[in-house]
């Protein structure tokens, strides 16, 4: 008999991986969490919208197991879990639910000492004594996980992870992704290497347990990621540290979150009969983002079931991207690069700054195998390099305007827009001609993008959505000022000094006005934060502390606050787009 309905199951779940790809299947939730990811108690919670972010439900504490809570509320609803009126529902969660932060044990980084030694480097005093202060943020954004939550996991939403860390800030109480990249490479700045070490194994325990790094530590966001960083995070601590033990402790976990990249988030794309397999986001959940559920929920409002499901991927996908939301991803009814956040399409497009920065993971990979003496390792990450530097040429490269693009999966076309990582490849070193470096400095002079006195911005839509116009951040200063500051011409690493210089001063501007640093700022504003999107900007905050360090430590010699009288003298004339950018420097001064 056993065997009989074994053979059963066996049949049906055969019929469902048939049937699946020729009809609908619905998407899985978020997470397995009947009440972080799904459910009623998440339905009547966040549309009755409680508190002024969707975060803060998901982040709160359950007081009961599971199953108690979930028995409770159905006896609360006698079924009926359809109109409970919002002051039921805030007992309800008084009783059964803790304020966000429980999950936190006090720390502060026994690592963190005074005087760093990069402090000597920098030159103007004001910008040394503002970098002190930024030494000690870390201290502040540090956490710990309490022992309660690794011994009642099912009671959080948060993910323990066994070392303490950095978070963002803010409404980011969590170990993040990629903005772990940046915020790592300031505390080995800050001589942090022991916490710095405890997040990478952080990262190494989260692929230990998923297969993959999800985008926080939490439930809600295990079933998508974020830009793979993990590789130049380790690459970051062994040029700090030459600890080849770590090296090799880290790399099984490397590879296998290499592949997952490589099975789950990669597309075979066919040009002049060639086939090239590149990298996208590609999120299969299909209910609304928990900690956004209301904005999800409101904008699906009149579309079909399958539509609302098909929105709802593409949200989860952009939020892989890093970048949600943004005008980069919308796509309309005839495949064109309009719309709005109705038309988010993340999983139709294959991004430069993935690939370029997968090529570099490859080519890392192959560095780490070949340090290690691992020859035949090494020639394969050495084969993936030259088949995706080769891939990104046949379909991301224009000739025309000289630089990398965005593809279409839908026009099997480049979408034109301006964004600073058309840049990335240069970041990377993924191209194979160095006049491709040039002409892609020559595309940055007369894309309009360096018209603007604060920083980059990162599109020149102005669609209200943050990752767009007038919005500048972060990491992708970073990576375009370390892409320029990589090619041979001087014309180009002086560019890069005259961003850097700006960011800066943007920065130490804003930290002036507000004694804080934000996660993004204003192009047009003299040190003003940014704005738009799902929340209100952000107070903190790691990468924008990490990046600030980078580039201080790199140009400390020469940036200026400016206090003193000085005023920007290092911008060259080298084109239309630059004498703008020192114009506005000029008057900004």
């Amino acid at each position: 008999m056993r065997g009989f309905l074994a053979a059963v199951m066996c049949l049906c779940l055969c019929l469902v991986l048939f049937l699946c790809p020729l009809y609908s299947c619905a998407l899985p939730p978020p997470c397995d969490s009947e009440i972080y990811c799904y459910g009623d108690i998440l339905r009547q919670v966040q549309t009755a919208k409680l508190f002024d972010d969707d975060k803060h439900f998901v982040d709160m504490k359950l007081k009961s197991a599971p199953d108690i809570i979930l028995t409770a509320f159905h006896n609360l609803t006698h079924g009926d879990p359809n109109s409970v009126p919002p002051a039921v529902l805030r007992d309800f969660l008084h009783k059964y639910f803790d304020e966000p932060g429980k999950e936190f044990a006090p720390w502060s980084p026994p690592d963190w000492h005074d005087n760093p030694q990069f402090l000597a480097g920098i030159a103007d005093a004001e910008l040394r004594s503002w970098a002190e202060k930024l030494h000690h943020l870390w201290k502040s954004l540090g956490r710990k996980i309490s022992s309660d939550a690794l011994a009642h996991p099912e009671q959080y939403s948060q993910i323990f992870t066994p070392h303490p860390f950095v978070v963002p800030g803010g409404r980011f109480r969590e170990l993040y992704y990629w903005d772990s990249y940046w915020v790592i490479n300031g505390l080995l700045l800050s001589e942090m290497t022991d916490t710095a070490r405890g997040m990478i194994l952080n990262f190494i325990h989260l692929i230990n347990r998923y297969g993959f790094i999800p985008n926080g530590a939490r439930v809600y966001y295990e079933r998508r990621s974020q830009p793979p960083f993990l590789s130049l995070m380790v690459e970051s601590y062994y040029q700090t540290t030459n600890d080849t033990d770590f090296l090799r402790t880290a790399l099984p976990a490397l590879e296998q979150e290499y592949l997952f990249w490589m099975r789950n988030r990669s597309v075979a794309v066919e040009v002049k009969g060639n086939k090239h397999v590149l990298n996208r986001f590609d999120v299969q959940v299909g209910l609304p983002r928990p900690e956004s559920y209301s904005d999800d929920l409101e904008l699906a409002e009149g579309l079909t079931e399958d539509a609302a499901e098909r929105l709802w991927k593409e949200l989860h996908s952009g939020a892989e991207s890093g970048w949600d939301f943004s005008s980069r991803w919308f796509v309309d009814g005839l495949g064109n690069n309009n719309g709005s956040l109705k038309d988010t399409r993340t999983s139709l497009l294959i991004p430069t700054d993935l690939n370029a920065l997968l090529c570099r993971n490859e080519r890392t990979l192959a560095h780490f195998y070949r340090t290690l003496g691992n020859e035949s390792e090494a020639a394969r990450y050495d084969k993936a390099v030259s088949a995706r530097q080769e891939a990104i040429e046949a379909v991301l490269w224009d000739e025309k305007r000289g630089v990398w693009l965005d593809y279409s999966l839908v026009t099997n076309t480049s979408h034109p827009a301006f964004y600073p990582t058309n840049l990335a490849p240069v970041w990377a070193d993924c191209y194979s001609h160095p006049s491709m470096g040039q002409k892609a400095l020559h595309y940055l002079q007369t894309s309009g993008g360096l018209a603007f006195p604060n920083g980059v911005p990162t599109s020149l839509v102005d669609s209200g959505q943050q990752w767009d116009y007038p919005n500048a951040w972060p990491p992708l200063q970073h990576i375009l000022i370390q892409g320029l500051s990589s090619l041979p011409s001087q014309e180009a690493r002086e560019l890069g000094f005259d961003l850097a210089q700006s960011w800066i001063r943007t920065n130490w501007l804003a930290y002036v006005k507000y004694e804080a640093m934000f996660e993004k700022y204003n192009v047009n504003g003299d040190g003003k934060p940014g704005g738009g999107g799902e929340y209100e900007v952000q107070l903190g905050f790691g990468w924008t502390n990490g990046v600030a360090l980078q580039l201080l430590s790199q140009y400390g010699d020469r940036l200026t606050s400016g206090s003193n009288g000085n005023s920007f003298t290092s911008c060259l004339s080298i084109s239309v787009s630059v004498a703008l950018l020192c114009s506005a420097q000029t008057l900004f001064l």
